[in-house]
């Protein structure tokens, strides 16, 4: 293994795999490969000072997670999503937090108001610090990810969590084709004010149109993007 340089990022032969794949999930998020682009293994095994071996087998990972594609002697490639993969992505999403939501409204107590309460806090500061895309992505996931585990089901969070690595892509889109990052990290409190009211409909009314509004503006940007 290679020294670390001032321009390359130093990974740790510990959980290597893991590591290269959190790299590479950020490098997408943040655009550095373009939708469609093909990975290099060579050169990104020469930029993190690693083999090409965990180079490949973290790619063999993110396919599994959806955010790579492999092509039969040709590698690997980020995924471009269609408009309708991101409906399909957005309903299940939807169905999810439907029952995410209306579950949690029976139960919602202090303690959980006081968890979500300081996460969309935490949202708000990254989203002022000016800090990037893919911290802001994390947090948000984050926020939901507290409202699943609030309802005790597991294996709902688990749905979630096998959805949440294609929902990166989604919200990376949000970013670029909807509101100001604080104005998207603002819009959980809504979510917090429909629990508080311990209404199921208007829980539901709120995962609606918080879900509902980022689908339509990605989709419609992606469907505007592709016929240009």
């Amino acid at each position: 293994m290679s020294e670390p340089s001032d321009t390359s990022p130093f990974i740790q032969q510990r959980n290597l795999v893991d590591q290269v794949a959190d790299y590479l999930t950020q490098a997408i998020i943040q655009r550095r490969y373009a939708p469609g682009e093909r990975l290099s293994e060579v050169s990104l095994a020469g930029e993190l000072g690693i083999s090409r071996a965990p180079v490949r087998e973290a790619a063999r990972l993110l396919e599994s997670r959806g955010l790579l594609v492999s092509r039969p002697r040709r590698g690997f490639f980020v995924r471009a999503l269609e408009a309708r993969e991101l409906g399909d992505i957005f309903d299940l999403r939807l169905a999810l937090e439907r029952h995410a939501i209306e579950h949690l409204v029976k139960h919602y107590d202090t303690e959980v108001e006081k968890r979500l309460s300081r996460q969309v806090e935490r949202m708000c500061e990254i989203a002022d610090s000016g800090a990037d895309e893919g911290a802001r992505i994390e947090e948000d996931l984050k926020f939901h990810r507290l409202m699943f585990e609030a309802t005790g089901n597991r294996r709902l969070l688990r749905a979630f969590e096998d959805l949440s690595h294609e929902l990166r892509l989604c919200i990376a889109l949000i970013g670029k084709t909807h509101e100001a990052p604080d104005s998207i990290a603002g819009s959980h409190w809504w979510l917090l004010e429909a629990l508080k009211s311990g209404d199921a409909r208007s829980c539901r009314n709120a995962i609606d149109y918080h879900i509902g509004v980022a689908r339509d503006y990605v989709i419609q940007g992606v469907h505007e993007a592709q016929v240009r």
